[in-house]
């Protein structure tokens, strides 16, 4: 099965990189988030939104928390709400900070994707985006120091 990885150093700690995934202010600067619920706990709710209109909202990614600690999370039945396609999922999100002398080594895995059609491109946006994402939590991060 396909899997998007990216592997970044952020000269953080594994706490404050794991924070970053979990908390709703930090999400909205880095990762552009409009609403969220998160309860970070085992079996706790991951529900993200952005582009957000009085029309609605533009997409969703709900999850379930499989494992969580100081250094690390995995999402499960992740799903991802367009309304210009297919409900695609399930899929799940790891990230993982390993601690560095400098910082935190951070890998992040997006599977599960599924072949043709709406999977296609989502899978092309995620292989673009993740990137993107990680490097614009880095500078986030790194930032706040």
């Amino acid at each position: 099965m396909k899997k998007v990885e990216v592997d970044i150093h952020i000269s953080v700690n594994p706490e404050q990189v794991i924070s970053s995934f979990l908390d709703q202010n930090m999400l909205k600067v880095w990762w552009e988030v409009k609403r969220s619920f998160i309860s970070p706990q085992p079996n706790g709710p991951y529900i993200l939104s952005w582009s957000i209109t009085t029309g609605g909202f533009g997409f969703v990614t709900t999850a379930i928390i499989d494992k969580i600690d100081a250094m690390s999370f995995q999402l499960s039945n992740m799903m991802y709400l367009n309304p210009e396609i297919s409900i695609l999922g399930p899929m799940s999100l790891e990230v993982v900070a390993t601690p560095t002398p400098n910082g935190s080594k951070v890998y992040i895995c997006q599977s599960g994707y599924q072949e043709g059609g709406d999977w296609d491109w989502y899978y092309e946006a995620v292989t673009n985006a993740w990137p993107i994402a990680a490097n614009n939590l880095k500078r986030y991060l790194e930032n706040l120091k």
